[in-house]
């Protein structure tokens, strides 16, 4: 029987496994994930598991990755220059609907054309706009295009990705493509993050099979997507924002193979998020609302997960308000000091004995810069391009290289581009502080906790001058701030509505001090009625704890620290494709499918050619994603009126289901 490989690349660690007959795991590996060149972690996890198995490598018949890069570069604002091109709405429109926020500074433009929520040409493209507005433009890795009624008609959408193609030569992400509902701000949001990560998932495809190629391995390489679902790698590369919370879906999909758990919490902890997720029925729930990943609500499908940006390598701040202070984490990623004094030891540490020196504590102590090489940096104002040059390619500590506070900010942007990593203290740190861990440089993450905690409250105090109090600090808040996100996420999918917000609810004094097993004239207890599932390489580091706080039972799995990589590997290849019909007068009854609206005269015959196409469509993606023992299914959604004592026909929504098995090489 073939071998399965799953890869994992996270935001700290990429993970990789081989499974047989989908049932055993034979061998699991990690290697810390390399950011400037994603093959050399992959290829060391890889080595690993080979050589710790001495699988013949002919016998591994799939290879397939879940990664968390797409989630984590939402979280943290990263990804690539990209331009949009929005079709049929005003300008102003960029603005109010929040789109000028997303596009962060990166070229818009708003030009003539779209269509009629029945699919009519309303105006036509202005096409004279459109290619002198990219003759203006350069630095630009991707673009997205968003049409009026493109879900109705996308033929502006077409024509308008045709024209930048040919002038350009980047990809285009097409609205229409990626959701069929209507909402033209909240596709175009969609499209133009999907653009924003397109480099960035085809750079992790190319060198993971680069890597497969290199080590022998010739099986065919599937990607998970956001629902759990397996596509081929060229599917993955056209549309990767389906690829957001695809290393957490994978870890729900491989928390079930471990646990065959049916109702629970699952929690993954990474290095830059917390993903928590609800098991029903033992299958993982979809939001129907769309992904939610930091700020941004997508019209992408995949699992109903709330992320937080919540991690062991989250950025560690000091609350210097009130009399005793305090510390909070996340959302923002940073490298763990202990990390990078493992890579620049000499450097890192001169700096923290320096700092240590000195009586009067700095804003950046404990922190270094380095850049991340190989990376495009196009398009960068003269001041970060400056800077850039200055940090070349060692680390530094951020206070040597930071001139002025115009540079903070310049710096600021260049660790939103992915193009600089800053590193500081974070809860990886405390851990070495504590003994939790021994991967990196524990006596530089000492010194670090030490310049962190001589930081002043609002009484004048330090915050914490023992380090391994300071750290034992931080991983209660870790506990904390872990059982909020398992509360909040528990009260959204309750049957019961309370009324308030989830933040609320959560946060409320009587749950808390249910929690605390509170004992007065009043006695409260709260916790969570369902297990959680804790998943991992840092879960039994920190969850025993934080299901101690919850009350709960808490699933530590034998396999907990690579349930993405089980999980990218024991999935099914799952394609879903939807369409409308509406009724644009008595009689007509209108298909809208990518090829244009098409007219029927009989409401049943209009379904059922809408519903042959879309079968049509998701069996062939179906294929092309490896599936074999294909099975279709289809839902219909009538929406009716009653008028005169009979019913009309409004509208109607079919989505067709694609599954099968990955088609395994032997």
């Amino acid at each position: 029987m073939a071998l399965l490989l799953g890869v994992d690349t996270g935001g700290t660690y990429t993970d990789a496994v081989l499974i047989r007959n989908e049932t055993e795991v034979v061998a699991k590996a990690k290697a810390l994930t390399t950011r400037h060149d994603l093959a050399i972690g992959i290829e060391r996890a890889i080595s690993a598991v080979l050589e710790q198995s001495g699988a013949d490598r002919g016998q591994i018949g799939l290879a397939s990755l879940s990664t968390t890069l797409a989630t984590n570069a939402l979280v943290e604002g990263q990804g690539g220059r990209a331009g949009l091109i929005y079709i049929g709405f005003r300008e102003q429109d960029i603005d109010g609907q929040g789109l000028g926020e997303v596009l962060a500074g990166d070229p818009a433009v708003a030009i003539a054309g779209g269509h009629s929520h029945a699919g009519a040409e309303r105006v036509a493209l202005d096409e004279t706009a459109l290619r002198a507005w990219l003759e203006t433009n350069s630095g630009v890795s991707a673009y997205a295009v968003a049409a009026q009624f493109a879900t109705r008609n996308p033929a502006h959408e077409l024509r308008a990705a045709g024209i930048v193609q040919e002038v350009t030569g980047r990809p285009v992400s097409c609205s229409h493509h990626l959701s069929a509902r209507l909402n033209g701000p909240k596709r175009a949001l969609t499209a133009l993050l999907n653009a924003r990560l397109i480099g960035m998932i085809a750079r992790l495809i190319d060198r993971a099979e680069d890597t497969l190629e290199r080590l022998g391995i010739h099986a065919p390489l599937m990607v998970v997507r956001g629902d759990g679902a397996l596509v081929s790698a060229d599917q993955a590369r056209e549309r990767p924002i389906e690829t957001i919370l695809s290393g957490p879906a994978a870890s729900i999909v491989g928390a079930r193979w471990l646990t065959g758990a049916d109702e629970a919490l699952v929690s993954d902890i990474g290095g830059t998020t917390t993903d928590v997720a609800v098991l029903r029925d033992g299958r993982p729930m979809i939001d129907p609302a769309g992904a939610k990943v930091g700020p941004w609500r997508t019209m992408v499908e995949a699992v109903a997960m709330r992320t937080t940006g919540l991690g062991g390598d989250s950025e560690v701040h000091v609350l210097e308000e009130g009399l005793h202070g305090g510390v909070s984490l996340g959302p923002r990623r940073l490298i763990p000091v202990s990390l990078i004094a493992s890579e620049a030891p000499e450097v890192v540490h001169a700096a923290l004995d320096d700092q240590l020196r000195r009586t009067v504590p700095n804003e950046h102590d404990a922190r270094f810069v380095r850049a991340v090489p190989g990376l495009e940096a196009d398009g960068l104002p003269e001041r970060e391009q400056s800077l850039l040059q200055r940090i070349g390619d060692q680390v530094h500590p951020t206070g040597k290289i930071l001139k002025t506070r115009l540079e903070g900010q310049a710096l600021k942007r260049l660790i939103a581009r992915g193009l600089v990593q800053l590193a500081g203290v974070t809860p990886s740190d405390a851990s070495h502080v504590l003994g939790r861990l021994k991967d990196w440089d524990a006596p530089a993450a000492r010194k670090a906790l030490e310049l962190v905690g001589r930081r002043r409250t609002g009484s004048g105090n330090m915050l914490c001058p023992a380090p391994k109090a300071l750290a034992q600090m931080i991983v209660d808040q870790l506990t904390h701030q872990t059982s909020l996100a398992l509360l909040e996420t528990a009260f959204a999918e309750d049957a019961y509505e309370f009324g308030h917000s989830l933040e609320d609810l959560a946060r409320h004094v009587l749950m808390q001090r249910g929690l605390a097993h509170h004992k007065g004239l009043v006695r409260i207890e709260s916790g969570l009625n369902v297990p959680v599932v804790g998943l991992g390489a840092s879960a039994p580091s920190y969850y025993p704890a934080v299901g101690q706080r919850l009350s709960c039972r808490m699933v530590l799995p034998e396999h907990a620290g690579v349930a993405n990589a089980i999980g990218a590997v024991v999935g099914r290849v799952t394609i879903r494709r939807s369409g409308t019909v509406t009724c644009p007068a008595e009689g007509k009854y209108r298909v809208h499918l990518e090829t244009g609206p098409e007219d029927h005269s009989d409401a049943e015959a209009a379904m059922v050619a809408l519903q042959n196409a879309l079968t049509a469509e998701a069996r062939a993606e179906a294929e092309a994603a490896g599936a074999e023992d294909i099975h279709t299914h289809a839902a219909r959604d009538l929406r009716s009126a009653q008028a005169e004592g009979r019913e009309v026909f409004l509208e109607a929504e079919i989505t067709v289901e694609a599954t099968g098995r990955p088609r395994v090489a032997v």
